[in-house]
């Protein structure tokens, strides 16, 4: 197995598949998630509001 990812498998749920399937290496998967920059000073805040009624329309 090469030590470089494909982009394929940097979503969690293929990553999981693929190292089930033996695929994909533990270890170069943690060296992959390792690498990731720490974002979380660049993140926003986001307000959701659900509406139960699927009729209810903003009308502002």
């Amino acid at each position: 197995m090469a030590d470089t990812l494909d982009p394929k498998l940097f979503d969690k749920r293929t990553a999981a598949r693929y190292r089930d399937s033996g695929l994909l290496d533990e270890k170069v998967w943690e060296k992959h998630l390792k690498s990731l920059p720490d974002l979380a000073e660049e993140t926003l805040t986001v307000e959701t509001r659900m509406s139960s009624d699927p009729d209810d329309d903003e009308e502002d």
